[in-house]
């Protein structure tokens, strides 16, 4: 991928938490996608219903409104 990609490994439940899908119950994230500009500027947000996984070309109509 010619971009980085971010998982909410470690710290544990870090991302999730500064973003608010962190689920202290579970003790994992909601299943998410952002999308963020060269700045660090959210432009997409979808949570997703558990078992729903995001479809690549989803997030590719998305990279490419950058």
């Amino acid at each position: 991928m010619p971009f980085p990609l971010l998982s909410d490994y470690w710290p544990h439940g870090a991302v999730g938490k500064a973003y608010g899908i962190f689920n202290e119950e579970r003790g994992s994230d909601k299943r998410a996608a952002y999308v963020l500009d060269a700045k660090g500027v959210v432009r997409y947000a979808r949570i997703y219903e558990p078992g729903k996984i995001p479809e690549s070309a989803e997030m590719l109509e998305q990279l490419r409104k950058l």
